[in-house]
């Protein structure tokens, strides 16, 4: 059979590509790498530079793309068999990944080159690459005994496999439950827009009334808004409980398994703990400094986070004679404190956030700020028929292909993310340009609006762009250097210093008018806006470094004899804990950056890019948000270099000096 994974391909082939057609794809791609590693290593020319390195960086990139195009889909377009698809060639990927880091042959070579990398005429790129594949070998086994490698291979696999069965057990969880709620008083309180999608949900399932999800376009609004207290408790327990319980979906053992393999991998690389690994390769070096971070920041948001809290809970009782503050309680009444103190209703703003208005803003916005355009076309072809298509130009040159997909379906996981068909290369003299896509869960249209987004869904919105745009403006030789492959703990500045744009008057007159009437946004509502993002900030802070915490607990130490999830969770939340617990929740058994994507040890890295990304936008905001000055040094020394250099001295260069706390406490109204 003809298979289009096999042909060359510019464009993902997604229309002629059937799922029988991924495993035989996996299969060549892995034998054609396999020749090409081989004809590195018995090159009878002595090792340099170019036959080894370059060589071993531009192989098997059919591979590549085949791998891109199949795990993309598993995660925005997936069903049973694309997921048993991926649990057969996980760990034939992981085994084939293996093969190459640990071949001897390939390695006395790299090392070659490397116990000479003085003496050679080298880039700072080339010797980045060069650093980088020979501690690819050296951290992933190439210098341990035989014993010792087959054993790294066996966990390896099995990892592999754990974390595709954490995730798809998470989803499983999500896409079955099901609230169906027929009486009207039931939905009381919820946005007109948020009852007009619950009902057309119910009735897509033959089913009258309302039905509410865990999705999070349905699962946010009703704990927002809905009054009625026990309905918010069941649905904030059953999206709490994900994972955790006690039957076939229960990701328990999985937690344990994955950090005790992880733990063991380490200990056999000759590292203390998963963390100590993970960490030699981030700008934040070693456990004990995300620890003193995360901490140090906790003692300063802390004390705002406990008056907040009380704060909440006097207001709650005031309101509703409520006690005590529950978990389900915090978003409904910190959006009616919210109200009151602002008189800022996220409901007022949505229809100044059409969806297409807000795509089209964040163009805006990189259009005056880096020179982009972008043209919708139909010619490129597309996984699912929402997903929108787009040639971006930099200055009337192509820079990249960009795909989006922005609303919840069955086969799609939850969140978003920025993700890549093609990387960008340069290859005898021609520039190879990216393919990248933002996946992401936004509010669908109704019958009788459009999609209208959410203050909170236009900032992620601008965030996966800001990711999208280290993807498409990458200007790099080496497709393994190319893009968002920078040190983890840097990866998020990008995407992070966009939001602040949502805040900013001249950005916000771009975009930000009434679905119908055309209004501009009312610049007392920007104020409002403004006002509000520093509201319940010390609460915010606390939540996510409890997720650090909680990252570095389970991968900063040794997992031996760890018995009960919840029980070394529990332990984990002590210094950070405002609500009461809840035995019935857990969540480890759902937190699947650590456990299934590539936050293990690195949870720490979304508040130590908001460190970087408001010393970044400081530096904006000093020479006016537009100015070309900044963004030309922006887009010169963070969003081209990809990984080329070390991101500490990419920073230095843009910004003249390393990042200061600082401009985070004071953004954050911590100081």
């Amino acid at each position: 059979m003809n298979n289009p994974l096999l042909e060359p391909f510019n464009q993902a082939p997604f229309s002629k590509i059937k799922n029988e057609h991924f495993k035989p794809a996996f299969l060549q791609a892995i034998e054609d790498t396999k020749k090409e590693i081989d004809d590195i290593v018995n090159n009878p020319e002595p090792p340099t530079f170019e036959n080894t390195l370059e060589a071993l960086d531009f192989s098997g990139q059919q591979l590549d793309r085949i791998s891109s195009i199949f795990f993309n889909l598993n995660s925005a377009e997936t069903n049973e068999e694309i997921q048993k698809i991926a649990q057969e060639v996980s760990p034939i990927l992981s085994e084939f990944s293996n093969d190459i880091t640990l071949n001897e042959g390939l390695f006395a070579r790299v090392k070659t080159v490397y116990e000479q990398r003085d003496s050679l005429d080298l880039t700072t790129e080339q010797q980045t690459l060069l650093e980088k594949k020979y501690k690819n070998f050296s951290r992933n086994g190439a210098n341990l005994k035989e014993e010792n490698k087959k054993r790294l291979r066996e966990i390896d696999a099995e990892l592999s496999k754990l974390k595709l069965i954490f995730g798809e057990n998470v989803l499983a969880e999500t896409n079955k439950y099901e609230m169906l709620l027929t009486d009207e008083e039931d939905v009381d309180g919820l946005p007109e827009g948020t009852k007009e999608a619950a009902a057309q949900l119910a009735e897509s399932k033959g089913k009258e009334g309302w039905m509410i999800t865990l999705d999070y376009p349905s699962y946010i609004p009703f704990m927002k808004y809905a009054k009625n207290r026990k309905l918010r408790k069941e649905l904030s327990m059953a999206f709490g409980s994900k994972g955790f319980h006690n039957d076939e979906l229960d990701n328990q053992e999985n937690v344990k398994r994955i950090v005790n393999l992880r733990h063991e991998r380490a200990n056999l690389l000759g590292y203390k703990t998963h963390a100590d690994f993970v960490l030699e390769e981030r700008m934040a070096e070693t456990p004990e400094k995300v620890k003193d971070f995360l901490n140090e920041l906790l003692e300063k948001a802390k004390p705002a986070a406990e008056r907040e809290f009380t704060e909440l809970e006097a207001y709650a009782k005031e309101l509703d004679n409520i006690d005590r503050l529950e978990k389900w309680d915090s978003a409904y009444y910190s959006e009616k404190l919210k109200q009151k103190l602002f008189n800022l209703d996220d409901e007022k703003l949505k229809p100044y956030f059409k969806l297409e208005n807000v795509i089209n803003g964040v163009f805006k916005v990189a259009e005056k700020l880096f020179g982009l355009t972008f043209k919708e076309v139909d010619n490129v072809d597309k996984y699912h028929p929402e997903v929108k298509t787009f040639e971006v130009y930099d200055n009337d040159e192509f820079i990249s292909l960009f795909y989006a997909d922005f609303h919840p379906r069955p086969g799609k996981r939850g969140g978003a993310w920025m993700t890549s068909y093609k990387p960008q290369y340069i290859l005898n003299g021609e520039n190879s340009r990216p393919h990248i896509s933002n996946v992401c869960n936004f509010t669908k249209p109704t019958s009788s609006k459009p999609s209208l987004l959410t203050f909170n869904e236009v900032t992620t919105l601008f965030h996966e762009f800001g990711h999208g745009l280290h993807g498409m403006l990458a200007n790099t030789n080496y497709p393994s250097l190319s893009g968002t492959s920078v040190y983890w703990d840097f990866v998020e500045l990008p995407s992070q210093v966009m939001e602040n744009w949502c805040y900013e008057k001249e950005a916000l007159e771009l975009f930000a008018h009434h679905y119908e009437t055309g209004e501009l946004i009312p610049m007392e509502l920007v104020a409002k806006i403004k006002e509000s993002a520093t509201f319940q900030e010390g609460m915010a802070t606390v939540r996510q470094l409890s997720f650090g915490l909680l990252d570095m607990a389970w991968h900063g130490k040794a997992p031996l004899g760890i018995k009960d999830v919840k029980a070394y969770e529990e332990e984990a939340f002590e210094s950070t804990n405002l609500f009461p617990e809840t035995a019935e929740t857990c969540m480890s058994t759902s937190f699947s950056h650590i456990f299934q994507g590539g936050y293990s040890s690195g949870y720490y890295s979304y508040k130590w890019a908001e460190v970087l990304d408001a010393d970044a936008f400081a530096y904006f905001k000093e020479n006016g948000v537009f100015s070309k000055m900044v963004a030309d040094k922006f887009k010169e020394h963070v969003l081209s270099k990809g990984g080329t250099e070390n991101p500490m001295d990419l920073y230095k260069k843009f910004r003249g000096a390393e990042p200061k706390i600082d401009a985070l406490l004071e953004r954050a109204g911590l100081v």
